[in-house]
C-alpha cells in the first residue's frame, strides 16, 4: 500500500514539495522494504486491469534520494545541513524523508511526528496529511495549494479533498464528515453515492463539520495557533477534535473537489467499509472515543450518547458479536482504572 501511494505522490505535478514518511512502529520490516524500493530493489504492485493503475505504474526512476531519521532526530528538524541541500532549481535534493517513530503512536501521534519535523525546519507553508493507503491524481496537490492560496485571507486552516473508493473509483467515500452530537456518531457526506459532480460546489462545504483525515491540507499558521492533533484518541475523532478547536479560535474549513484522492479505507486498522467488517481495534476506539469526545466538547449530551449504546448492544447481538461488546466494557474499565 505504502509503495503504491509513494509512486503516485512522487508523480504529482506540484514542483515544490518534500515527502515525509513516518513508520508508525510497523511490525513487518516496512522501513527496510521502503528503502529497498528507493534503490530499485522492490517494485510496486498494481492490480492488473485496475482503472487506477496509471497513477502509480510504471515505476518511477530509481534510485530515489532519501534521508533517514529516528523520531528524536526528525522532531528536531533533522540534520541542520539538510535545509541547505537544494538543487539549482530550489527543489529538495532529498524528496523523501523517512522517520522511524519506533512505536505505534496512533493516527494523531504518528502524523504529529511528521508535522513536528516540518515545523522545526520552518520551510513549509502547508502540510498535506495523507494516508498511506491512498493513491492520488497527478494534480491533487496543485489544486489543494491553489485553493489554500485563494482563501488565504479567510482564515481557512484545513482543506479536504474529494475522496473516492480505490476499489470502486466511481463511488464517493466522502467529501467531508458530519457529526451527530446526540449520539456521538460520525458519517461521511456523499458516501457510496456515484460521483456525478453533485458535490462540486461551494455549497457542499456548508454541510460538513470536519475534514476527513485521509487527505487534509493544513496551514502552518493553523497548527501554530491551534496546536497539534490530540493524541489522546489514538484512532478516530482526531479530525473532528482539531476542527472544533480551530473553530473556537476563528478558523474555518475548506473543501477542494478538484483534488481527487482514492482511498482503500481501513487498511491501517485491518478493517473494511461497514460495521460488519470492523476489526476489534477499530470497534474499540470508535466506541471509546464517542465517550471521550462527548465529555470534552458536549458533556450535556452524555445521557443520549449512553442511551445510544443500547443500539450498539442490539447490533452486536444481531450480528452475533455480543462478546466484542463485553470485551469492550472490560478493556475500557481497565483503561479508566489506569
Amino acid at each position: 500500500d505504502t509503495i503504491e501511494c509513494l509512486e503516485s505522490v512522487l508523480r504529482n505535478s506540484y514542483p515544490n514539495y518534500q515527502v515525509v514518511l513516518v513508520d508508525n512502529g510497523s511490525p513487518n520490516d516496512s522501513m527496510d522494504q521502503i528503502i529497498a524500493w528507493t534503490r530499485g530493489g522492490l517494485d510496486v504492485y498494481c492490480r492488473p486491469g485496475s482503472p487506477l493503475r496509471h497513477l502509480s505504474y510504471p515505476p518511477i526512476r530509481k534510485p530515489i534520494p532519501y534521508v533517514y531519521y529516528t523520531r528524536e532526530e526528525g522532531e528536531r528538524g533533522g540534520h541542520p545541513k539538510e535545509k541547505a541541500l537544494l538543487s539549482s532549481d530550489g527543489a529538495a535534493r532529498y524528496p523523501l524523508v523517512l522517520i522511524q517513530a519506533g512505536d505505534n503512536l496512533g493516527y494523531a501521534g504518528g502524523n504529529n511526528v511528521g508535522v513536528r519535523y516540518a515545523l522545526a525546519k520552518q520551510d513549509a507553508e502547508y502540510l498535506w496529511i495523507l494516508n498511506n493507503d491512498t493513491v492520488v491524481e497527478e494534480n491533487s496537490l496543485v489544486h489543494l495549494a491553489c485553493a489554500a492560496t485563494a482563501c488565504r485571507n479567510n482564515k481557512v486552516g484545513i482543506i479536504g479533498s474529494k475522496l473516492l473508493f480505490y476499489h470502486a473509483p466511481e463511488l464517493i467515500q466522502g467529501i467531508g464528515g458530519v457529526y451527530n452530537k446526540w449520539f456521538a456518531l460520525t458519517r461521511h457526506l456523499g458516501a457510496y453515492e456515484k460521483d456525478e459532480g453533485q458535490y462540486d460546489n461551494e455549497g457542499a462545504l456548508k454541510k460538513i463539520d470536519y475534514v476527513i483525515g485521509a487527505s487534509m491540507l493544513v496551514t502552518r499558521d493553523f497548527v501554530t495557533d491551534v496546536g497539534l492533533m490530540n493524541e489522546e484518541y489514538f484512532l478516530f475523532f482526531e479530525e473532528l477534535d482539531w476542527a472544533l478547536r480551530g473553530e473556537k479560535r476563528g478558523w474555518r474549513l475548506g473543501y477542494c473537489w478538484k483534488s481527487v484522492v482514492y482511498h482503500k479505507e481501513g487498511a491501517s486498522v485491518d478493517s473494511g467499509p461497514g460495521d460488519k467488517q470492523k476489526s476489534y481495534l477499530s470497534d474499540y476506539y470508535s466506541l471509546r472515543n464517542r465517550i471521550l469526545f462527548t465529555k470534552k466538547f458536549f458533556p450535556r449530551y452524555m445521557w443520549s450518547v449512553y442511551l445510544g449504546f443500547g443500539a450498539v448492544i442490539w447490533n452486536r447481538i444481531r450480528r452475533r458479536r455480543f462478546k466484542d461488546f463485553i470485551r469492550f466494557v472490560g478493556d475500557y474499565t481497565k483503561e479508566l482504572q489506569r
